[in-house]
């Protein structure tokens, strides 16, 4: 029988050290609702048949709905949205305040993040340019295999939230090698979130030359109809509204919970801002103010619809003093809100 003879080691030798494991790179993506390429008719068209064809966002994508959109909206709200945003567009970038507000927040982010390791963020938009789908692509391209996606809506609604998820599912259905993705819920009653608010609101007051008598948090409206369905999205809302009167002292006849935004002839969630604003110039008010605590970033919505056309109306029935505060942005209070969500989010991963 043969013996095996014993393998001979060099006793000096030492073992070769298995090599170092990279770290696996974590993605972020902060997403906002979107905006169109350019402030021009044929662009604001692109966006709004993007936007008005999601069933998340209008129900009922029937004939009828279809004969309206094609018929009606399309060919006619294009040139007069396009003339809405070219008065708050940002000519020296060429884009919208909201694109250029949210790529801001992502770089900050970026910079706040950096040191806990290999996590790359990065920013997109739910309808227009820069998409989930194209942004998820270079995420996972460069090498990341868990992406947090932070939808920038602080109350949850199924036409906001939810679409934005469905988009995120969409992309993963058609990848053979998907990364781990999480989505961050909600923020509508988190404490920092509340103090971001309230400290803007202390700091934009501070600063007018006239005491509001009445402030307005003013939230982009949905039909009544969604709501009835089991959208949590009011209740969101309320709660929101209840946290800051408190940290702000103030009753509801001081702090006003109203919807903006009313589109179509379906019953939307009331009091509507514009009604309201016009009533409280009728009453004899004076001087307002309008915080909209719903938008993570300002945007057509804010700087025009808020600050021009509800100032504009305030004025002709009888009021004087009008502001518009800024929405929480990229300001520290703001980053904070967004640095805290993130970090909430990435535990285990990080």
């Amino acid at each position: 029988m043969n013996e095996i003879s014993p393998i001979k080691t060099d006793p000096a030798a030492k073992p070769s050290p298995a090599p170092a494991a990279e770290p696996a790179k974590i993605g972020v993506l902060l997403v906002n609702l979107g905006t169109p390429d350019a402030a021009n008719a044929p662009s604001v068209r692109r966006y709004l048949k993007e936007f008005l064809t999601d069933p998340r966002v209008i129900e009922n994508q029937g004939p009828l709905w279809n004969m309206i959109l094609n018929g009606a909206i399309l060919p006619f709200r294009p040139r007069r949205k396009a003339r809405d945003y070219a008065k708050i567009w940002n000519r020296e970038k060429n884009e919208s305040p909201l694109k250029t507000i949210t790529r801001s927040q992502s770089e900050k982010l970026r910079g706040s993040l950096e040191p806990l390791g290999p996590i790359m963020v990065d920013w997109a938009m739910r309808y227009g340019n820069p998409s989930i789908r194209s942004k998820l692509s270079r995420l996972t391209a460069r090498g990341c295999e868990r992406i947090l996606v932070v939808p920038l809506y602080p109350q949850y609604c199924a036409a906001t939230t939810a679409t934005v998820v469905d988009e995120v599912f969409r992309m993963l259905a058609g990848m053979r090698h998907q990364p781990a993705v999480r989505i961050a819920p909600t923020y509508y009653q988190d404490q920092v979130y509340i103090e971001a608010l309230a400290s803007s609101v202390h700091a934009a007051v501070s600063r007018l030359d006239f005491e509001p008598e009445v402030i307005l948090a003013s939230f982009h409206g949905v039909p009544k109809s969604y709501i009835e369905k089991g959208d949590p999205y009011y209740a969101h809302c309320a709660e929101t509204v209840r946290l800051l009167r408190d940290a702000l002292k103030l009753d509801e006849a001081r702090l006003m919970m109203t919807f903006q935004s009313r589109f179509g002839r379906e019953q939307w969630l009331e009091p509507a801002t514009d009604r309201t604003v016009r009533e409280l110039a009728r009453r004899g008010v004076k001087s307002i103010a309008v915080i909209t605590p719903g938008f993570s970033a300002d945007c057509l919505e804010t700087l025009e619809e808020i600050a021009v056309e509800n100032a504009q109306a305030f004025r002709k029935y009888g009021g004087e003093n009008f502001a518009a505060i800024p929405c929480l942005n990229d300001s520290a209070p703001g980053m904070l809100v967004i640095r805290q969500i993130a970090l909430r989010e990435l535990k285990g991963w990080i």
